[in-house]
């Protein structure tokens, strides 16, 4: 039986919110309370205390310190127990120099409150000090604060990706913020599972990756109480990572898009990937590939792709909830005008008889399409802390014009 998506809240920030520091490429990012949102993008961060009826804008490039570098652009907060915490990606302070990503806490989320860790790469390896982070993202689990990102070269040549984790207990305490790190030069953007609740995605933080030339994702396990981490190839059905390109004469808003996985859960033994792929046979537009693993067993028991005969989907984000429903945040684009859609997988967990499907519900939709085709890299979704049955999501659309002010954000609080 289809889920029936219900929204109840559609949150669009306004040019107050956002320091109308705002574009196409939004890469927007939300933690949540039981009653307030911290939301973040490029290149705005915005706070609300009381459901979203007021926001109190915050300016990454001023509200902490440049001493190190520049703010540039990507950022992503989490909410940990108590605690809002967001991560900022820096700019390197100077030609042949590697930069920094900023991990910052707060009790409340309001200016002026926030205490701060910087992260180089020389602090991992101390001869990394030509290369430089990007594409980060964070996830929980019991114990620790994860944080995934690539590694690039001064030529903005890719060379490796990094896993590193913090533990929990010392995000609450002043002084240093002990550390330990992983890394593969086997495979790059990782992305961590999604879990629910104040313990995450449990004793285990999980991640993979894409890997086209082989079909399969590459997916890895790092348990609390372990140093180490354990890797696995699964392979999955084919994609296409070059063939995005709009059809029909409909305008282009997927030139940046590739393969990288953008959404992730652990739910019980179930973990879930998914990416956006290129158009092929049976899939006219560019779609969303999505493949759920065993984990015991690391085997494909399922792969609902959410695919239309009228229009791309793309930039997919996965979260479930703390009562155990799977939600997806996504971007559909028919006509190149991207829209903004929310809902959630039925038919989960895969049993006999029952296939699992996408059921969206459209949230708004862009009255225009961007005016250089560009559009992502990622939008977020996160289970709603204090309704079981919820998800909080963050995407933009485009109204009223083609360029980098008109991109309207809006949270949204959805159910199924």
């Amino acid at each position: 039986m289809a889920d029936m998506v219900t929204i109840r809240s559609d949150l669009p920030l306004d040019d107050a919110a956002t320091g109308i520091q705002t574009g196409t490429v939004g890469e927007p990012s939300v933690a949540a309370s039981s009653s307030g949102f911290f939301v973040t993008g490029n290149w705005f961060a915005t706070h609300s205390e009381d459901s979203g009826a007021s926001w109190q804008f915050l300016d990454p490039f001023t509200e902490l310190p440049a001493d190190k570098g520049r703010f540039g652009c990507d950022q992503v907060t989490l909410r940990v127990g108590r605690l809002w915490v967001w991560l900022l990606q820096y700019e390197p302070p100077g030609p042949g120099k590697g930069n920094i990503q900023r991990l910052a806490v707060s009790t409340t989320g309001r200016p002026g409150t926030w205490r701060w860790w910087d992260l180089a790469p020389t602090d991992l390896v101390p001869s990394w000090d030509k290369v430089w982070f990007d594409f980060p993202d964070l996830g929980l689990t019991r114990k620790h604060l994860y944080l995934t990102t690539n590694v690039y070269d001064l030529q903005d040549r890719w060379v490796r990706a990094v896993v590193v984790r913090w533990p929990r207990s010392g995000l609450t305490k002043a002084g240093p913020l002990p550390h330990e790190h992983w890394t593969t030069t086997t495979a790059g953007s990782l992305r961590p599972v999604a879990g629910a609740g104040t313990a995450g995605a449990g004793d285990t933080m999980w991640f993979g990756s894409t890997d086209l030339a082989s079909s399969s994702l590459r997916v890895f396990a790092w348990p609390d109480s372990s140093p180490s981490v354990t890797q696995w190839s699964v392979k999955v059905s084919p994609w296409d990572d070059g063939n995005y390109a709009a059809t029909g004469g409909a305008a282009e808003w997927l030139s940046r898009a590739d393969d990288r996985i953008t959404g992730a859960f652990r739910l019980g033994s179930h973990l879930g990937f998914a990416w956006s792929s290129g158009r092929r046979a049976g899939r006219p537009h560019p779609f969303v590939r999505c493949a759920v693993i065993d984990e015991s067993t690391l085997k494909v028991v399922a792969e609902p792709d959410l695919w239309s005969a009228t229009g791309p989907w793309a930039y997919p984000a996965l979260a479930r909830t703390v009562s155990g429903k799977v939600g997806m945040a996504a971007y559909f684009g028919g006509g190149g005008k991207p829209a903004l859609a929310v809902g959630s997988l039925s038919g989960f967990p895969p049993r006999a008889g029952v296939v699992p499907a996408w059921d969206m519900a459209t949230v708004a939709t862009s009255s225009h399409s961007p005016l250089d085709g560009k559009w992502g890299d990622y939008l977020t979704i996160r289970a709603h802390p204090s309704r079981r049955t919820s998800w909080v999501a963050v995407g933009s659309t485009l109204q009223g014009g083609t360029n980098r002010r008109n991109l309207e954000p809006r949270v949204v609080v959805f159910t199924a």
